[in-house]
């Protein structure tokens, strides 16, 4: 079974993919794919024909429309996120449960009033995916925080002390931008999605300011050795259909 490996800041396409331009009835998407990985496909979210798109520019409607067109059953996405929870540290892997959407003005369905689709979300992240690469995780000795709420907020700016603030009282332990809608059309497309974040700030009012670009290269760097074995571990059992 084939499956979407969506990337962005905490995950780059590898240099060697090769590209797939791909045509959806909400655009255009350029998807890749690497011989040393033949059962995924990958998808820059930020990426529009070398153009970066800021997180409320992405066109997820496009990316996930794509990715079930060309036989992907499952999706594993990576989101750049800052801490909040005070148990988080930078450089630490989360799998999170749930997502409280901040968001506001994305195209973020497929249903029309023509062809309504009711999705239960209950559980944003399809619980057989998150388990499946969480086993994952420990069968490759790589260390991931399990469990944990999602706030998205609309960015691109970064938030406020006090926002962040509202976002712990809500229950939120981590903030990042891209996780919706990008959760609910993979819901509405019937592919079961996990998502992996990789820590790569303290959130507003909660460690040093930043994050800098510098600074996020940096973790991101550090964590690229146990975030490629836990995706490679995660792919190949979502391949399987563990999930």
């Amino acid at each position: 079974m084939a499956v979407g490996l969506i990337g962005g800041t905490g995950f780059a396409v590898p240099a060697d993919a090769s590209p797939l331009p791909t045509e959806t009835p909400f655009g255009p998407v350029v998807l890749r794919k690497v011989a040393a990985w033949p059962d995924v496909l990958f998808v820059d979210r930020h990426d529009a024909a070398g153009a970066r798109l800021l997180p409320h520019e992405v066109n997820y409607r496009a990316n996930l429309w794509a990715l079930r067109e060309h036989g992907v059953r499952a999706v594993l996405a990576v989101y750049a996120v800052g801490g909040i929870a005070p148990a988080l540290q930078v450089g630490d892997l989360v799998l999170p449960r749930q997502i409280i959407d901040y968001t506001w003005g994305r195209e973020h369905t497929f249903a029309t009033g023509a062809c309504p689709r009711y999705i239960d979300f209950r559980d944003p992240f399809h619980p057989a995916a998150r388990q499946a690469v969480l086993r994952a995780a420990t069968a490759v000795n790589v260390a991931a925080h399990d469990g944990g709420v999602y706030g998205a907020t609309q960015g691109p700016r970064l938030e406020t002390a006090a926002e962040i603030d509202r976002l712990d009282r809500d229950g939120c332990t981590v903030v990042g931008m891209t996780a919706m809608p990008e959760a609910a059309l993979a819901r509405e497309l019937d592919l079961p999605m996990a998502g992996i974040c990789l820590v790569v700030n303290a959130a507003a009012g909660r460690g040093p300011p930043g994050p800098t670009a510098a600074g996020v290269g940096a973790v991101v760097a550090r964590a690229q050795a146990p975030l490629d074995r836990l995706l490679r571990a995660g792919v190949a059992a979502l391949a399987t259909g563990s999930a």
